[in-house]
């Protein structure tokens, strides 16, 4: 069984990779849909965003599932000897932050789902300060990751937190804008804000795109 550990976590970690970037590019193409008001009705539009909502809980939940399992497969490999405490508590926040993005879903537009994105939005800058600084230490110093393929992937992971959590705060204002449209109706006063925060968040989805695929890079080829 142990012998089967290993890649069967390697299968989970791919699985989870496709999954978030699959999916990520579904909520995009979504979005540039949204954004064709000269082609869809501002009721099929809603209908376009609707959906793009439910299809983005595919990759927020890929995203917390990849922190415990990344490191439970460098476990797994023996390429760090990771502390049973430090692979314990990954586990114990990545199924917390995951439950933190289902009940928002759940509970959306409502106090309870404010407090857990503000929790969610302390758990990823902390986890992604963690990948930083645990890419940058192996890099500089050989440890606790010796291969440079894998402290530059740990790096680039948290690039990846510092872009998708950027996504958020660019696309924050879009609720309020998104009400001005739906009150005050279609028309250029109220489209072009919107299409302008939209085409700001653009620029951070295709960052965390080409970092996802340099850690894939990196964790296929391992250049030396």
């Amino acid at each position: 069984m142990s012998g089967l550990a290993y890649p069967v976590l390697v299968y989970s970690h791919l699985l989870l990779f496709v999954l978030w970037l699959g999916a990520d590019v579904g909520v995009f193409l979504l979005g540039q849909h949204f954004r064709k008001r000269e082609k869809w009705s501002l009721d099929q539009r809603i209908a376009l965003l609707t959906l793009l909502v439910e299809v983005d809980m595919v990759p927020r939940s890929a995203w917390a599932l990849m922190v415990p399992l990344s490191l439970s497969v460098v476990a797994a490999g023996s390429w760090w000897d990771v502390p049973v405490w430090l692979l314990m508590s990954a586990w114990a926040v990545g199924l917390f932050w995951l439950w933190l993005v289902w009940d928002s879903h759940a509970h959306d537009q409502t106090p309870r789902a404010a407090r857990n994105r503000r929790i969610e939005g302390v758990l990823r800058w902390a986890i992604g300060c963690f990948y930083l600084w645990l890419g940058t230490q192996s890099l500089l110093l050989g440890q606790p990751l010796a291969p440079d393929w894998l402290a530059a992937k740990a790096l680039l992971f948290g690039l990846i937190f510092v872009a998708a959590i950027m996504i958020d705060v660019t696309f924050k204002p879009v609720g309020a804008q998104l009400s001005a449209v739906l009150s005050e109706g279609s028309s250029d006063a109220t489209e072009i804000p919107l299409r302008r925060t939209m085409d700001r968040t653009r620029v951070w989805v295709w960052t965390v795109y080409l970092l996802l695929l340099a850690t894939a890079f990196l964790g296929n080829v391992k250049p030396v």
